[in-house]
């Protein structure tokens, strides 16, 4: 089977520091026609299981613990049988959503398979302590989650999160990556690392 990223947008909220917002997140289900891994379990399980389609879910991969990431993980777990991966860095911030839920720690250098097609767990910490991002060579792609977007870095401007450490993690783990890697991001359009390793400069100077 051909192997092929499928892409859901769902809707909810964020919460963290007492503040709540709107939010569109990416959902994506990397796989074929017989299996898949979701990464990002967003808003509506419902619609993540329609993206399914009845294909055997082997992982869920959390890039981070922000709610609006993870708020489908446990429902999306009962109704497949597949296991929540997160970085364990990122447990307290799992906790304010799942006091009473385990997942299985990720760690960087972890692989995982499905449709032919490896994922390779990068850690890049700086949105959050336990953010990963998702290499996928035989793609050309990698899944970053909130640490890098279409026009720069992930937020850091609330708890648990630290400017310095995401530009390191997006100076030495993401532009290294070669040039036609496609970004699929947390939020919002796709990018490569060609269009936006130009920019580093930039970020550090706006130090957003």
């Amino acid at each position: 089977m051909t192997a092929r990223v499928d892409h859901v947008v769902t809707s909810g909220t964020f919460s963290l520091d007492g503040g709540t917002w709107d939010v569109d997140n990416n959902v994506w289900l990397v796989g074929d026609d017989d299996e898949v891994v979701v990464i990002d379990a967003a808003h509506d399980p419902d619609k993540i299981l329609a993206a399914v389609a009845g294909r055997r879910v082997l992982a869920i991969i959390c890039t981070h613990a922000h709610d609006d990431h993870v708020n489908a993980a446990a429902d999306l777990a009962t109704a497949t049988g597949a296991a929540i991966h997160l970085h364990p860095a990122d447990e307290p911030l799992w906790r304010m959503t799942y006091p009473d839920t385990d997942f299985e720690p990720l760690h960087d250098g972890q692989q995982f398979e499905a449709g032919g097609v490896f994922l390779q767990i990068l850690h890049t910490p700086g949105h959050a302590p336990g953010c990963i991002s998702a290499y996928a060579p035989q793609l050309d792609a990698v899944f970053t989650g909130d640490t890098l977007f279409a026009g720069g870095p992930g937020a850091t401007g609330r708890s648990f999160s630290d400017f310095p450490t995401i530009i390191d993690s997006i100076t030495t783990r993401l532009l290294p990556l070669p040039p036609t890697t496609t970004v699929h991001t947390g939020h919002g359009p796709s990018t490569t690392i060609a269009t936006e390793s130009p920019h580093l400069d930039e970020w550090i100077a706006r130090g957003h």
